[in-house]
């Protein structure tokens, strides 16, 4: 293919350095070197099945590989105890560093940045949709099925089509109670759940500058949610700061050229967005917060890969503290990793949680996914930090899922029905 004219994106430099070419173009289908691979209890069994079909001996190498039970843990049933059995054994007959047990554990996209196994200029892919999260450090990350997460395990290299890159460029300052919830679930409204389908969102602009990486990492999470390959930010020195403390090993920086080639440019005033709040069943379907109306909830969830960090933890906090989860209401808070809760019991947050009514819980993704922990019956209504808000996905299918930030899930879950925080603070 004839190469085009002008610079490159940070997407198609990384998957070019990655395939031993100067250069990709969209469209093209390449073979990538990988950085690193990973998948949880409910797509690794699969994936090691496939590994042993295929004749695979051992895996590429045991340090870029990481099994992370986290979907159905602790486990809840004989099939989830099953699951972490098999990937554990695999760990230990082929010499996997990064396996994660249960006490020692976390959400996997929460996890595996904390401990600095995702780097910048990384090339990360994961047995997991929202492997995408990794784009808040500048890595291109994505999720693949269980037969290519074998492949990859055992080769080191993933086959895949250059995507073309959408430019989503957020102008201005939010709000006090907006953040990269906000503004990814106000971009998947605009767009809808199709509109960058196998596109790289790359995010930019002024309020992307001053945005902190936990809020990176909630909008490369969730650029899933409108159809991406990947998300991904710039890795300036805010993603540094993060970065640098944290690597296990080396890494290269990509930027952008100034005359790179988009597909499309989107430009959002971010200080016309109010807290959104998606309503059910797809996350396209954003509101502003002043448009909800009366929707009375039976339980709040505040927790995930897409919000369970420690600045999430603050924020509930914030809005939770000297006041009581309404009495019609169940509050479960779940820390991303056990490095979060203890940062949270250090900071006296579990103790607001507790004081306010709240179950808090050890590391899991639990209701997100349906899995355990707070599963909803047939027509209760949950307001949710999570990522995903389709039918049945917290249980019931006849049940409803709404999506927000920490803050506005905590305002609900004192008040009852969908709410600002304003309304309490």
């Amino acid at each position: 293919m004839a190469a085009s004219v002008g610079g490159m994106t940070i997407t198609e430099k990384i998957l070019a350095r990655h395939s031993g070419r100067d250069r990709v173009e969209p469209g093209e289908f390449i073979n990538a070197k990988v950085d690193f691979v990973l998948a949880n209890d409910v797509t690794a069994p699969p994936a090691i099945k496939e590994f042993e079909k295929m004749g695979a001996k051992s895996v590429f190498d045991p340090e870029r590989v990481a099994l992370v039970p986290d979907h159905f843990v602790p486990n809840k049933d004989i099939k989830s105890a099953e699951n972490s059995k098999l990937i554990r054994e695999f760990a230990r007959k082929h010499g996997i560093k990064y396996f994660f047990e249960v006490g020692r554990m976390g959400i996997e996209h929460v996890i595996l940045p904390e401990l600095g196994l995702v780097l910048p200029g990384d090339v990360v892919i994961g047995a997991d949709s929202h492997t995408c999260t990794y784009g808040a450090v500048g890595a291109f990350s994505t999720g693949v099925g269980s037969t290519d997460m074998a492949a990859a395990m055992a080769l080191g290299e993933i086959w895949l089509k250059v995507p073309p890159s959408l430019k989503f460029i957020y102008h201005g300052k939010p709000g006090k109670w907006v953040g990269g919830k906000d503004l990814i679930l106000y971009t998947i409204g605009k767009i809808g759940v199709d509109g960058a389908l196998y596109k790289a969102m790359e995010f930019t602009g002024e309020a992307v500058e001053n945005l902190p990486i936990d809020d990176r990492f909630t909008m490369a999470n969730m650029a899933i949610e409108a159809g991406a390959k990947s998300g991904i930010f710039d890795p300036d020195e805010v993603a540094l700061e993060y970065v640098r403390p944290r690597a296990v090993r080396g890494y290269e920086l990509y930027h952008s050229d100034p005359d790179a080639q988009y597909e499309k440019v989107y430009e959002f005033d971010v200080s016309e967005i109010e807290p959104q709040v998606a309503f059910p069943h797809l996350p396209e379907n954003a509101r502003p917060i002043s448009e909800v109306g009366d929707v009375r909830i039976d339980q709040a969830i505040i927790g995930s890969c897409t919000n369970g960090r420690i600045s999430d933890l603050r924020l509930a906090a914030e809005v939770l503290k000297g006041r009581r989860v309404h009495r019609d209401v169940r509050l479960i808070v779940i820390p991303g990793t056990q490095e979060v809760y203890r940062q949270a019991l250090d900071e006296g947050l579990i103790s607001i949680f507790i004081d306010a009514g709240a179950a808090v819980s050890t590391p899991t993704c639990g209701p997100c996914l349906g899995g355990h922990m707070g599963i909803l019956a047939k027509g209760e209504r949950a307001i949710s930090t999570t990522n995903r808000n389709f039918v049945g996905r917290m249980g019931h299918p006849e049940s409803e899922v709404y999506l927000a930030n920490p803050a506005v899930a905590a305002a609900s879950a004192v008040l009852g029905r969908i709410a600002s925080p304003e309304e309490v603070a």
